[in-house]
């Protein structure tokens, strides 16, 4: 839920922050990229920390090969997506990529919860409800891969 979390509240914010005379972020577009990019930042964080690595790892499907190195490359990926949805120049290919990449992703989520794999020791969210939030979170990338500026 934190990702959640830290999407809605963080283009919430950068929404009232343009809305008080923060230019840049003037209008729904820049603010959702603001909410995405902390959200993968969290996400991308959660790749490498002690605390969610092994977890991470174990959510792979164990059918596919080198699950360390896949956790690796993949927080890798949304930490690079970070930095590309924060430049305006490339935040529409970055939103676009990283849609992918969730596609690409929520196999482990999938497997993960018909495994009963636990996540920082909480079970992982149910499928149906995760796959919901996946949806939203796709839908704020298409957003602004779409949106004006």
């Amino acid at each position: 839920m934190a990702p959640l979390i830290t999407l809605l509240a963080g283009s919430l914010l950068a929404r009232i922050a343009g809305l008080l005379g923060v230019t840049a972020l003037d209008g729904w577009q820049p603010a959702l990229r603001v909410g995405l990019a902390l959200m993968f930042l969290l996400t991308g964080y959660a790749h490498f920390a002690r605390s969610h690595r092994g977890d991470l790892v174990a959510m792979v499907p164990p059918r596919l090969p080198h699950p360390e190195l896949l956790v690796t490359v993949t927080g890798v990926l949304e930490l690079a997506g970070v930095i590309g949805l924060l430049v305006p120049t490339t935040a529409r290919w970055t939103a676009g990529g990283l849609a992918l990449l969730m596609v690409a992703m929520f196999p482990a989520n999938v497997s993960a919860a018909r495994r009963r794999l636990t996540l920082a020791g909480r079970p992982v969210t149910p499928l149906g409800l995760r796959t919901l939030i996946q949806l939203g979170y796709l839908t704020v990338a298409l957003l602004v891969v779409l949106l004006p500026e």
